[in-house]
């Protein structure tokens, strides 16, 4: 039987993108999936869809904090937030990281799961920068990539190519009805499933006909 393909399309500055993203490649081993990464830019897809912040609504930002916390919890992912990463968020921007990250999908794709880990963890685990150089640099060493790989992707992030495949891929999402991150689309049944946020991967499961086992599944012992 065919795997379905699902796509993941996220940026790191998303901390639900994160969540989604450790979820799901706990479940690629479990379910009949053949899941793939898609690095796009949150930035392009809020502005195209007029899509806002949820900080920019004060109660929305205080609602959010609390609840990204319980879903880290929950989820088992280190996602450390406080009021005050929305201004980190909309101060810093990720541009510079997603066109990094898609450098290295593009050259080397089997460091674009560590090194997207790595980057989720810099900056919302150790709310360090991700946008300057050096800080980019750091991250990719976290990651295992060595420091020439890690130069070359660096001059690569003000490449057309990198820049025009980035900008493709935040269409295609844009193309599928994505308007925030994460957006999760399943090909089932011959069409694209759209799924927004973290919290619907159960649901996803449902039409794809896989049983959902909680966010921390226990992969099953094989068979003697």
């Amino acid at each position: 039987m065919a795997r379905t393909v699902v796509e993941l399309f996220y940026d790191v500055v998303s901390p639900y993108s994160w969540l989604g993203f450790e979820v799901l490649c706990r479940y690629r081993h479990i379910w009949n999936i053949d899941l793939r990464f898609r690095p796009a830019f949150l930035g392009g897809i809020m502005q195209a869809t007029g899509n806002k912040p949820p900080a920019m609504l004060p109660k929305r930002a205080e609602y959010m904090v609390k609840d990204v916390k319980r879903m880290a919890k929950y989820y088992e992912v280190p996602v450390q937030i406080s009021k005050d990463d929305f201004q980190r968020v909309t101060g810093t921007g990720s541009l510079g990281a997603m066109r990094f990250i898609t450098a290295i999908d593009m050259t080397q794709p089997q460091y674009l799961e560590p090194l997207s880990r790595e980057f989720w963890i810099r900056f919302w685990s150790q709310h360090e920068d991700i946008s300057q150089p050096e800080n980019m640099l750091a991250v990719a060493g976290q990651a295992g990539l060595s420091s020439e790989l890690s130069q070359k992707l660096l001059e690569m992030i003000s490449s057309p190519a990198v820049k025009n495949r980035l900008k493709e891929t935040t269409e295609e999402a844009i193309k599928y009805g994505a308007f925030g991150m994460p957006a999760v689309v399943a090909h089932f049944d011959g069409e694209p499933h759209l799924f927004f946020g973290s919290d619907r991967l159960e649901l996803l499961g449902s039409v794809i006909g896989e049983k959902w086992l909680g966010p921390v599944p226990s992969v099953p012992s094989p068979k003697m």
